[in-house]
């Protein structure tokens, strides 16, 4: 059978066309940074990004590397080539960090350079040619940024570079004009080092939702991560300029006079360099703020104000001229400044390219991931291979001429900063990284020294610079300068044999990221939240939301205040009452109860043991619902009963008054005999119904186990025995029984007849209602110790609720 070719399904070449640019932007999208992949410095010309692509691309190719990872690494060294070779390409990254994933915005007809979010501009073909608006809206659009930008790249780089967006939608005539000022804000702002960025607010609405915004246009200020909104009505380059100084932190450049320079210049031992910025002005200009946000980490700043009085011996110490601009860079050195620049008006570039090449000190301490990134990068290729010298010391002075000797070597070794780095090490706060570096040490790596070289960023190579742990402390036998030159002649001979490419260090290890040693603690963490909440309230509270706020809080305090004064008249007529008939309450609650003893301090009774009554409401709580292991003990009587029983029973519970299984509480079997004589058929498996005399049922304690279901029984005329049944049996049969004489006592005119020869000595006795309870302490010892008989039940009775 022939088919037609016309007969099958017809590609869309468009489709196809975007299909292969969209899976061409998802394999683009997870390139780093091309300088690291290539091990280039960002100032490299043409000819050395060659000259790296091809050392790596005979490396990693795959038909040539054995490691698994060489076709990923390959594909990325070919990504970043194209991406750096490319010129435009590369300025586009270097200004804003966009990769080939924005590939759309290179296209030729709209020269979208900066974020590109539109394929098309039908507004700057519209209104820019037709009509000719000085207010050009297309400059929104070539800025437009989308949520996923913001989150992956500007809120990284929010922490080094202040970032400002302007939020507008496309039929916005208010955003329209703005458009001259936001662009004269660019053109003043962006040179000092802020970056610009727009969002519409119409397709971006996640973002207007993060941030806060409300209405358009709209500004906002993103530094480190938190979003800040320009409330002023005009958009002015002063007025943005003083809203940027107040939002960045507090004290990022720290003025100085002659009494603070050396105490500022000698505290390098927080690891930073220090630099100092000298200016003829009070304040130091924005430029330098924001030079000082991006390097806060490595580089302490400092202000003078020149031809103050109070800066004189500071002028004179340095040399500097009245009338310019000058910036000096310290390490440990307070004498002698390693890098300066002095003009009227420092650029932005120069500035920053100065405190970047000096930005650690001449021996700085790896006290952080970051820090070991910055001073010892990563580098695979072993052509060019940088090595990283440390000393593994302590936070002690005594190693402090340890350190001071291996920073002499640095400073006369004449390596390059680029091949060779020297550094410290605290071995106590960084002991996992030393010990991940085990192998061809002594048991002590105490004050000696290791070369690393780093593969990436756990895989290190590193070899033990033999000899030199007792060199580098000073012996002595020997003198300083035969300690310095034996130990650097030593390094110096193992730096040169490593730095052959076909020397390889000596040992692996895989280690994981160095702890910071800088990083806030809990309650510094929550004093910047505070800050940051304090400073989200004053920027976003407006007038409208004063007075409602401050209605409820007039309100909440009103309630406050109410109940304290109902609680202090209460408490006064508690008093009253109290003075008035004091000896008889007092009488009362010692006399009855006893459950109160006397406060010294508080001058009354406190209670201490509560006896709670068993009632239908309490019935739940007191017994179904205990939870396990705990028991309620009840003492039952009866009107006339119960001041004469309590304290008896308060008595022999006292000393069981602090466990906390145990609840204590009575009950009268007026309102709980049917209860009572329920709680005993259960336990007889009897199905007759039983008449029970209450006056002979008073004085018995129930200790019940409400999770378990069963009790135990303490009953004055009836004592403990081994047949339980038989005791239950013979207990329900005398408490049927009528008494001729209700006031004799529970037990007055019982039968003594039976067979029970255990209890008939017990049946014949007479007992009184003060003698109910002279059997219980022992009863409750044998409770405890787990001797007394358990009768067991399938079910809690309901407690009558009359």
């Amino acid at each position: 059978m022939k088919m037609r070719y016309d007969s099958f399904p017809r590609i869309n070449v468009q489709v196809l066309i975007i299909l292969i640019s969209l899976c061409t932007t998802q394999i683009l999208a997870d390139i780093g940074d091309p300088y690291k992949i290539l091990g280039v410095s960002r100032q490299a010309t043409t000819q050395e990004i060659r000259r790296a692509y091809k050392q790596l691309a005979k490396e990693w190719h795959p038909d040539k590397s054995a490691n698994p990872d060489a076709e990923k690494r390959f594909v990325e060294i070919k990504q970043a080539y194209e991406l750096l070779s490319d010129s435009e390409r590369r300025r586009v990254y270097d200004q804003h960090g966009i990769t080939n994933e924005d590939s759309h915005m290179f296209r030729q007809r709209h020269d979208y350079s900066q974020y590109g979010r539109f394929a098309t501009d039908p507004f700057e073909e519209f209104f820019g040619h037709h009509f000719h608006f000085d207010q050009d809206i297309s400059l929104y659009h070539k800025l437009s940024i989308t949520t996923k930008y913001f989150d992956q790249n500007i809120i990284p780089k929010s922490s080094t570079v202040p970032h400002i967006l302007m939020f507008y939608t496309d039929w916005c005539f208010r955003c329209i004009r703005a458009v001259g000022a936001f662009k004269k804000m660019i053109d003043t702002l962006e040179p000092l080092g802020v970056n610009f960025a727009t969002v519409n607010a119409a397709h971006e609405q996640p973002l207007l939702r993060k941030i806060g915004i409300d209405e358009v246009p709209s500004m906002a200020l993103i530094l480190n991560g938190h979003g800040y909104i320009y409330k002023e009505n005009v958009y002015n380059v002063q007025k943005v300029v003083d809203f940027i100084r107040r939002k960045l932190p507090y004290r990022l450049i720290q003025g100085l006079n002659d009494g603070t320079l050396n105490d500022f210049l000698e505290s390098w031992m927080d690891n930073r360099a220090r630099a100092l910025v000298m200016e003829p002005r009070d304040q130091p200009r924005l430029r330098y703020l924001i030079a000082a946000y991006a390097f806060r980490y490595r580089v302490a700043f400092g202000f003078v104000q020149l031809n103050s009085p109070e800066t004189k011996e500071i002028q004179e110490r340095f040399k500097v001229h009245p009338s310019l601009d000058t910036l000096l860079i310290f390490n440990e050195d307070s004498t002698r400044a390693v890098a300066s620049v002095s003009m009227s008006d420092i650029p932005t570039q120069t500035l920053n390219n100065v405190i970047s090449a000096n930005q650690y000190l001449a021996l700085p301490r790896l006290s952080s991931q970051e820090m070991l990134e910055g001073v010892c990068p990563a580098e695979w290729n072993r052509p060019r291979k940088r090595l990283c010298v440390i000393l593994v010391t302590e936070n002690t002075d005594a190693h402090n001429y340890a350190r001071h000797a291996l920073r002499q070597i640095a400073l006369q070794s004449g390596y390059s900063s680029e091949r060779v780095r020297f550094a410290y090490i605290f071995q106590d706060k960084q002991s996992d990284f030393i010990s991940a570096l085990s192998k061809g040490s002594s048991d002590d790596t105490l004050l000696r020294l290791v070369i690393i070289w780093r593969r990436d960023t756990s895989h290190i190579k590193y070899e033990w610079v033999t000899g030199t742990r007792l060199s580098i402390q000073k012996r002595e036998n020997e003198s300083d300068e035969q300690t310095f030159n034996h130990t650097k002649q030593k390094l110096d001979d193992t730096i040169q044999r490593l730095l052959r490419a076909s020397e390889a260090l000596s040992y692996e290890a895989l280690v994981k990221d160095l702890l910071d040693e800088h990083a806030q603690g809990a309650l510094g963490k929550v004093l910047n939240k505070l800050l940051f909440f304090v400073d989200y309230l004053t920027d976003n509270i407006g007038q409208e939301h004063i007075l409602p706020a401050l209605s409820v809080l007039a309100t909440i305090a009103f309630m406050f205040l109410v109940g304290y004064l109902m609680v202090y008249l209460v408490r006064l007529e508690e008093e009253n009452l109290k003075r008035k008939g004091k000896l008889d309450t007092n009488n009362v609650l010692k006399k009855a109860y006893q459950l109160f003893y006397f406060d010294k301090k508080l001058g009354s009774y406190v209670p201490e043991l509560k006896l709670h009554e068993l009632r239908a409401e309490k019935y739940n709580g007191m017994v179904r619902l205990l939870k396990p292991g705990c028991r309620t003990i009840i003492l039952v009587t009866d009107l006339q009963s119960r001041p004469k029983l309590i304290p008896g029973f308060h008595k022999a519970v006292w000393p069981y008054r602090k466990n906390k299984t145990l609840l204590f509480g009575h009950m009268l079997i007026e309102k709980g005999l049917s209860w009572y004589a329920e709680l005993l058929r259960l336990s007889l498996s009897e199905s007759r119904d039983l008449q029970i005399n209450p006056r002979n049922c008073i004085g018995t304690v129930i200790a019940l186990n409400g999770h378990r279901k069963y009790f135990c029984m303490y009953h004055a005329k009836h004592p403990e025995s081994k047949r339980g049944a038989k005791r239950m049996l013979k207990m329900t049969r005398r408490l049927t029984r009528r008494n001729d004489d209700p006031e004799a006592g529970a037990f007055l005119g019982m039968d003594s007849a039976s067979d029970d020869s255990d209890t008939s000595e017990f049946e014949s006795k007479i007992l009184l209602e003060e003698n109910l309870l002279d059997g219980l302490s022992n009863w409750l010892d044998r409770l405890f110790e787990g001797t007394t008989h358990r009768y067991y039940i399938n079910y809690w009775p309901d407690f009558p609720t009359k």
